[in-house]
């Protein structure tokens, strides 16, 4: 097949600009390296097209392809990721990863997290928080935790995301309505294990790769997964498989989510467990990283013993599976 590549290189960004932390779901040159050098050793022509301005320059040229690999993630609106799969559905152009809205719908945790509840999985409760007014209304149990409403990649999160009163929460909320210029999340903190859940495949084709366990170093900043500590993960965070009673029931819980959601191809569930260590969905990731080395599904799968290109191999099976795709003489 020919397949393009939709993505927002994090360098053309801090070009622009922008901030280490507002860039960091965007992708480096290495992951692009290494999908496009997997699809080709697939057997696949590849041709790189960029973000989603680069995509709409593309197809008004005439350009098409009989796939495209997108890991865009956008830069503006609740709608940021939604944008390369909204256009390829009005070309009718079939892509990698889940539809426009389930993309928009994971990427607001609010929404999400209502969405998880109505089908009787467990989650924080929680609050959203648009400006100072919202504070006082607040009624959780402390201590509370904040962050942006629709990041990733654990941005605008750090030890002080946590929050034992209202002052403290104040702060929290004010650092990233100022910094991020979105709602904050603030959801009642959960003190047990935190565990991410790796998944591929559409439908009654999905499974669960595995569960991971994610483990704070005494180095790292307490209780989080940070921005910090994922930034700096060879010596703040260590990673183990979990196999045992309680992983079955996160992969079911897991599963569960996936599928009613409508995620395709592959993706992460994050879950964390209570005082009483029982897990609660936290949020799903539809358009996960594929750092060839440092990217959560990736660690994941090499504690699995399986390779990246595996991996990739594994995504682009689903998505012909789900959508069938004859190779054509595309421009």
């Amino acid at each position: 097949m020919k397949i393009g590549l939709t993505y927002d290189l994090r360098a053309e960004y801090l070009e622009q600009g922008y901030c280490e932390e507002a860039t960091a779901e965007f992708d480096s040159l290495e992951t692009i390296d290494a999908i496009d050098a997997a699809l080709r050793s697939l057997g696949h022509a590849t041709d790189r097209i960029g973000n989603v301005n680069s995509l709409i320059r593309r197809l008004a040229l005439g350009a098409r392809w009989d796939l495209v690999f997108n890991i865009a993630e956008g830069m503006h609106g609740y709608g940021r990721e939604a944008q390369v799969p909204a256009l390829l559905d009005a070309f009718e152009i079939p892509y990698t990863f889940s539809d426009p809205l389930v993309l928009a719908l994971a990427l607001h945790k609010g929404t999400a997290k209502r969405l998880v509840r109505s089908i009787g999985v467990p989650t924080p409760d929680f609050a959203i928080v648009r400006g100072d007014s919202d504070l006082d209304a607040i009624d959780i149990p402390w201590p509370v935790f904040a962050k942006p409403i629709a990041g990733g990649s654990s941005s605008g999160i750090s030890a002080a995301s946590k929050a034992q009163n209202k002052k403290e929460l104040a702060r929290a909320c004010r650092d990233v309505l100022d910094r991020f210029q979105q709602p904050v999340l603030v959801e009642t903190f959960l003190p047990g294990r935190e565990f991410t859940v790796g998944l591929v495949g559409t439908g009654k084709k999905s499974r669960v790769l595995g569960v991971m366990e994610i483990l704070l170093s005494e180095r790292a900043e307490r209780s989080v997964y940070s921005y910090c500590n994922k930034k700096n993960y060879l010596s703040n965070v260590s990673y183990r498989l979990a196999d045992n009673d309680e992983a079955q029931a996160m992969s079911e819980m897991a599963l569960q989510i996936w599928n009613n959601l409508g995620c395709r191809d592959a993706g992460r569930v994050d879950i964390r467990c209570d005082g009483d260590g029982k897990p609660n969905f936290l949020e799903v990731n539809p358009l996960a990283g594929l750092h060839p080395v440092d990217s959560d599904i990736v660690i994941l799968c090499r504690l699995l013993g399986i390779s990246h290109l595996d991996l990739i191999g594994t995504i682009v099976q689903s998505a012909q599976e789900r959508v069938p795709v004859n190779p054509t003489t595309a421009n």
